[in-house]
């Protein structure tokens, strides 16, 4: 089954089930849309479904009790495919004044971006599922844009959407705490092929009330009270020397809730790309027997991002 396939079940039962998710639907010809907290209520059970069709159903997600409150964690033993191939939010969608992060395993279906050339998981599904991040509805132009770019074999096409300032939007960023260390680790040219299994835990913040606030303060849920395990097949010297890079504080950034880094720059790409991971990590080597952590949490800047 392809990520896609596995991905419209999760679709299917967030939209069959819509009133006790309460979210809404609209089908448009053969593209689906489904609000997941735009102009609806949404909820913690419709963040947790949006998450796994972010994931292509490939990863065990829930809320639990973490060090920091209420957690979204998250394990999958097919990581690669479900953080990077599916969850990453690696597509820009930008037509006219609409856009949008894409995620999910339409990204896999359009196989485009750079991180393909490096992991498997390119396809030419018969469906395609895609989250957006926005509040606003995607139209028309926005479906014919995605259209042009997914292959001839899609028959239909499933848009589940929410804003990060929505419940279902806070625990979709949240849920990513897995995806920011795989992904880092490729930035590090880590062989992601060694990568077993993992789990990513992340503290659910407050709902913000602004979308410039939610990415905030999502993103530092991650930076500074995220905790990823991985197993991994590997050399004790090569985890010993890539480790300390991996976690959020060998960042020049790290120390200061995101609102403050954005309004430093200006501009969320100029802050340092090496920031975005898990406060901490670790590392348990099937090869060894052996296990390494790195990185520290940071309680005190996500009490000053979020308030006491």
């Amino acid at each position: 089954m392809t990520l896609n396939e596995a991905a419209m079940r999760c679709a299917d039962a967030l939209a069959n089930d819509a009133a006790a998710y309460r979210v809404a639907v609209r089908e448009l010809d053969t593209t689906r849309l489904i609000d997941c907290g735009a102009a609806v209520p949404g909820g913690l059970e419709a963040g947790l479904q949006l998450a796994r069709i972010c994931m292509a159903g490939r990863a065990n997600i829930s809320l639990v009790p973490g060090e920091f409150g209420t957690s979204v964690q998250v394990i999958s033993d097919d990581p690669v495919q479900a953080c990077l191939a599916s969850q990453y939010a690696g597509w820009q969608i930008k037509v006219g004044k609409y856009f949008a992060m894409g995620s999910g395993p339409m990204r896999a279906a359009y196989g485009k971006e750079e991180i393909f050339q490096h992991i498997p998981g390119h396809e030419a599904p018969p469906v395609a599922v895609g989250v957006l991040e926005t509040r606003k509805e995607p139209d028309a132009d926005v479906i014919a844009y995605l259209r042009e770019r997914l292959p001839n074999s899609v028959q239909k096409l499933t848009l589940a959407y929410a804003p990060a300032s929505s419940i279902a939007g806070t625990i979709q960023v949240v849920a990513r705490a897995l995806e920011t260390a795989l992904h880092k680790l490729h930035s590090l040219k880590f062989d992601l092929s060694k990568i077993v299994s993992g789990i990513g835990i992340a503290p659910l913040p407050p709902i913000a009330p602004q979308e410039l606030q939610a990415i905030g303060w999502t993103n530092d849920a991650i930076l500074y009270g995220g905790h990823v395990t991985l197993w991994v097949r590997a050399e004790d010297d090569e985890i010993a020397l890539l480790g300390p890079q991996v976690p959020a504080c060998a960042s020049k950034d790290h120390g200061a809730p995101f609102a403050e880094l954005f309004a430093r720059y200006g501009d969320f790409y100029q802050i340092d790309p090496m920031l975005f991971s898990p406060a901490v990590i670790d590392f348990v080597n099937l090869s060894s027997g052996r296990r390494f952590r790195f990185g520290r949490m940071a309680p005190e800047v996500m009490t000053r991002s979020w308030g006491a």
